[in-house]
């Protein structure tokens, strides 16, 4: 990062724009797979859910993602589940060295406040803390410590499914912004092992001279089995950097 003189007024490299615009989707983490809006419904008391998954974003300044990252989420008590991404991430930025290393991790904990009745839907938080892991001067991580801080809904609909809500991020550092993220998705149970379902959400901008970035997704879930499951989905930017997007991964729950 660049600045001026005056340390109230960063002046931002074009080497950092790039950078930052890359990393606007950071490891989406953030996200309830195979969206990036998330929903509030923990894993079971005692049960696991593990994922091999790869995401990928393209800006015009190149593609960024994780290949693959780890997921793992597990019910530590009734209501309640732990959460890790373990990420290995690539920068291929359209000017410069491409890059490949480990990325930022991802801790977080979401807890189930309000079960689903008749007449509303089930409520829950999800904090996650995005750690600075990855190395920041190869575009593998944000290089400072991230806190996002989520409200969720969910209710059912016979075969649809809806959820959504939005959430705060703590974005200390340099030129960053706090921002603010809202997304919806709707699902639709089209077959016995096969949900199909689209989200609509708008990240407000996360540093200076980036716009804000507003997108949509399609995807779905497969099952294959009871414990064997994937997913999947792809979009772009209606307005906003973020061009195109993918996410791809393997399910194991038991």
């Amino acid at each position: 990062m660049i600045y001026s003189q005056n340390p109230h007024r960063p002046v931002v490299s074009q080497r950092s724009l790039a950078l930052a615009a890359l990393l606007l989707c950071p490891l989406m983490a953030h996200a309830g797979p195979p969206f990036i809006t998330d929903d509030p419904e923990p894993v079971e008391y005692q049960h696991w859910e593990v994922y091999g998954a790869s995401q990928n974003i393209k800006t015009n300044n190149g593609w960024s993602g994780t290949g693959p990252h780890v997921e793992v989420n597990y019910g530590v008590i009734p209501e309640m589940q732990l959460h890790v991404i373990l990420p290995m991430a690539y920068a291929a930025p359209s000017q410069g060295p491409n890059h490949y290393g480990y990325g930022d991790t991802e801790l977080g904990l979401k807890y189930r406040f309000l079960k689903e009745s008749d007449y509303f839907p089930q409520v829950g938080v999800f904090p996650l803390l995005e750690i600075p892991t990855g190395n920041a001067n190869e575009g593998l991580g944000t290089g400072h410590l991230q806190i996002f801080l989520p409200l969720w809904a969910q209710k059912d609909f016979g075969k649809w499914t809806i959820y959504g809500g939005g959430g705060y991020d703590i974005n200390p550092g340099g030129a960053n912004r706090n921002w603010v993220f809202t997304g919806v998705v709707a699902q639709y149970q089209l077959l016995e092992n096969l949900a199909l379902g689209g989200e609509l959400y708008n990240r407000t901008s996360p540093q200076v001279g980036l716009p804000d970035d507003t997108a949509f997704n399609l995807g779905g879930i497969l099952d294959f089995n009871e414990h064997t499951h994937l997913l999947f989905s792809a979009g772009r930017s209606i307005r906003g950097p973020t061009s195109f997007q993918t996410y791809l991964a393997l399910q194991f729950t038991f």
